[in-house]
Parts: structure tokens; sequence; C-alpha cells
């Protein structure tokens, strides 16, 4: 499970603008792929060099450009420049610890939001930092590692019979949000199947260790949440901005995306409670069992405590004890200290102490 605090100290002291990539480099290099679109045609190419995605950009229809990497900060300064970037908006691109969050720059519009998987190997969830810039006919996307996050648009915009096609900027940088947010409640629902698996295992053998996986799993719905509560209101900012680059056309669209983004977060706070509940089972289970042994051991302790009282008296060395040259002194002591066993055990169970 990556770490909830996130490290900082490698900016100490620099000057905001700082282009100082701080976070885990995913791709051995930088990768640039381009799509320019219009209903007609789609045109896709890949290259390294920065100063042709200010060409494509400028030719008709939209052009969106993905960058997979962005450990490479000359890259990124360089990109930055040929679009006229803020330097803040590029330190935020390159520092992948970023909460989600928009800002309005005029020309352009940022947003930055967190695409969450399930890293098989590692059996964990690893987060990719997703920075996405809005201009008036390009998009240009950021990502940490080279994945198929938005493998579904690609295909979209393929189809030339896709009403993406026909859609400008804006519906472009709709659909990017809408596959991260979709792509949740397939992490939700996995969490919801291991939680729902626990519980029909802590049912049946309450003597299983259960505390680590209950652990793992509080702190998944705890890394979830960190990173997609702040979508709420950036999703209120989406809806209220007065940006000309946003129009009224398509806001019932960004409603779907909140809509998701709340069932989402309920989803996360339902199983948050669901593992809180698993996890009080459990520890009652514990100290039941523990109660238990402990009551076992006091009803033995109580029975051997007279035992040892008799036991104490009979074995002082006084001469004149009378049950000690007693012929059946010896079968009598058996016979006290088992009546005694029998008579406290009969009464712990007429009690219901055992």
């Amino acid at each position: 499970m990556q770490s909830l605090v996130k490290k900082q100290s490698a900016k100490l002291g620099l000057p905001p603008g700082t282009l100082i990539h701080i976070g885990e480099q995913r791709v051995n290099q930088t990768q640039i792929r381009s799509m320019i679109y219009d209903q007609s045609r789609v045109e896709e190419h890949e290259f390294t060099d920065p100063m042709q995605c200010k060409r494509l950009a400028s030719e008709p229809g939209v052009t969106w450009i993905d960058v997979d990497g962005v450990h490479d900060v000359n890259l990124i300064g360089r990109l930055g420049a040929e679009f006229g970037l803020h330097p803040l908006v590029l330190e935020d691109i390159v520092n992948t610890n970023q909460r989600p969050k928009l800002q309005d720059f005029g020309d352009y519009i940022f947003i930055v939001i967190k695409f969450l998987d399930f890293d098989e190997a590692e059996d964990e969830i690893a987060s990719d930092q997703i920075s996405i810039i809005l201009g008036p006919d390009f998009v240009l996307s950021f990502s940490e590692r080279l994945g198929d996050e938005f493998r579904a648009v690609r295909q979209q915009l393929r189809d030339a019979s896709n009403r993406l096609r026909a859609r400008g900027t804006e519906y472009l940088t709709y659909r990017l949000v809408d596959s991260v947010v979709d792509h949740y409640f397939q992490i939700v629902e996995r969490i919801g199947s291991r939680l729902e698996d626990l519980e029909d295992r802590l049912l049946e053998n309450t003597a299983g260790n259960f505390l680590p996986e209950l652990h793992n799993i509080k702190r998944e719905l705890l890394f979830m949440r960190t990173n997609i509560w702040p979508l709420r209101p950036l999703m209120d900012e989406l809806k209220a901005a007065s940006s000309l680059l946003l129009g009224s056309e398509i806001r019932h669209y960004w409603d779907d995306v909140r809509d998701h983004v709340l069932n989402v977060v309920e989803m996360i706070e339902t199983l948050r409670d669901m593992g809180a509940g698993n996890l009080e089972v459990y520890l009652s289970t514990i100290q039941y069992r523990q109660n238990d042994v402990m009551k076992v051991l006091t009803i033995i302790a109580t029975i051997f405590l007279p035992l040892t009282f008799l036991v104490g008296v009979w074995g002082m060395n006084f001469q004149h004890m009378p049950e000690i040259p007693w012929k059946w002194g010896y079968a009598a002591a058996w016979a006290v200290m088992i009546g005694i066993t029998v008579g406290m055990l009969w009464w712990f169970r007429r009690k219901r102490w055992w």
C-alpha cells in the first residue's frame, strides 16, 4: 500500500515554479502520443520532440496530446513553453503528490485527478496522477506511467460514427475524467467482495487471525477516500465555472460525473462502516475467547481453594489430630474432597456460571 503521508522535502528552500520530479519514475522514457480529429478524419502520431506538439495543435480540428511519464522535467518544461503554461502548472504536473483540484488560467483550465488501479503483482491499490490541460482547440494529458487509462476513449475516437468525433475539447476532457471516475467502481467492488468474503470466514472460523487483512482493507479504503473525496468540490467548481472554455451544453454531463463521484464516496463510506463492524466482531470474538478461558481458570481455582484448605489443615504436624489415627480417615478425606468438588460443580451449573 502506498504511503498516506507524501514526502515533499526535495523542494525545501526552492522558489515556486522550480521543476523537480517528486514521486516514483514509472517509465524509462517519456512517450508522447497525439490524436488530431474532427468529424471526417482522425490522425495519430508518436514522437519525443515537444516542438512537434505545437505544430500539430495548430492544425484544424481537436488535438489531444497524451504524455506518459513526467520524470523528464526538461521535456515537460519545453512542452509547457510551447503552449504557454504557467510555471506553477508545470511544477504541479511533475510533482505527483498533488491532490485533485481545478484551476482556471483564462486561456486554459488545469485539472488534476487520480487514476486508481489494482496492482496484481503487489496486491495493492496503485495511484497514477492524471494532469489535464483544457485549451480552446487542444487537450494535454499527463500521466506517470505508460498505461491504458484512456484506451476506451482512443477506440471511440477511431470510430467515425461515435459522437465524440463531433464534439470539442470540453467533451473530450469530460470523457477523460469520466473514464477515470468509472474505474473507481471496479476498485470499490473488488474491496466490497473481499470484505464480504472476510465477513463469511470470520463468522465461520472465529479462531483465525484476520487482523492483518482487516487492517490492509482499512488502509485501502482510507487511501481511496483521500484521493477521491476532493473530486466532490472539483465537480462543483466545474459546474459553476464561468470560463468560455466550458459551455452550457454539456453541463449535464459534468452533473453525471459528479453523481458517479458521490456514489463512489458513499460506497467507500459504507465499506468503511462494514470493515469497522467486522473489526468489532473480530475483537469481540477474541475478548469472548479470553473471557471463556478466564472463566474456566477461575472455576478450577475456586474448586481447588477449599481442597487446598483441607490439605493444608490435614498436613499440619500436630500430635492430637483425631483424623490421623482413624482407620477410614484417608477414605473419608477423599470422600469429602470429591463431595466438595461435585457440589461446587453442581452449584456452578445451577447458577449457569459454567
